[in-house]
């Protein structure tokens, strides 16, 4: 009886998280953790009004814990930049991206097709202008702001 009682116990503590002590905290949030998901715009003016289901059928920009991925005219696919370090601002974040190597082979008619248009293409900063609405400053091939996409 005391090892079918003890498995019980064992099982509940598994499937229950028993074992973690009360009130244990979650992992804080990475300080970018207001841009994930989905962003229209930037390239171009764009409408916050979008229905979600045209927005996240194109997305312009992506946000995740470790990559920001861009469209780009050139290419079919997405670009990605790999997250090095995110720092907080008052108003937004910088990001610093893993460098690049070059690709002779990428035709790009949009300048640094691997960066954002910015001074530095293994940079970005990214300035919150309200709730839903994002810009990046002095980034030549973004003078717009982006939007988030809604929900579906």
């Amino acid at each position: 009886m005391r090892r079918v009682l003890f498995r019980l116990i064992a099982f509940s503590m598994l499937l229950g998280g028993a074992g973690s002590p009360a009130g244990a905290q979650q992992a804080p949030l990475p300080p970018h953790a207001f841009l994930f998901g989905t962003w229209i715009g930037g390239r171009f003016p764009a409408s916050p009004n979008i229905p979600a289901a045209i927005c996240h059928a194109q997305p312009t920009v992506i946000f995740t814990a470790d990559l920001v991925m861009r469209s780009a005219f050139t290419q079919a696919t997405y670009v990605q930049r790999v997250i090095t370090t995110v720092q907080a601002q008052p108003n937004g974040a910088d990001f610093h991206f893993a460098p690049q190597p070059a690709n002779p082979q990428m035709f790009a008619l949009d300048g640094d097709s691997n960066g954002f248009g910015c001074a530095n293409s293994d940079t970005l900063r990214v300035e919150k202008r309200g709730e839903n609405q994002i810009v990046f400053p002095n980034c030549g091939e973004f003078p717009y702001p982006l939007f988030r996409c809604a929900a579906r």
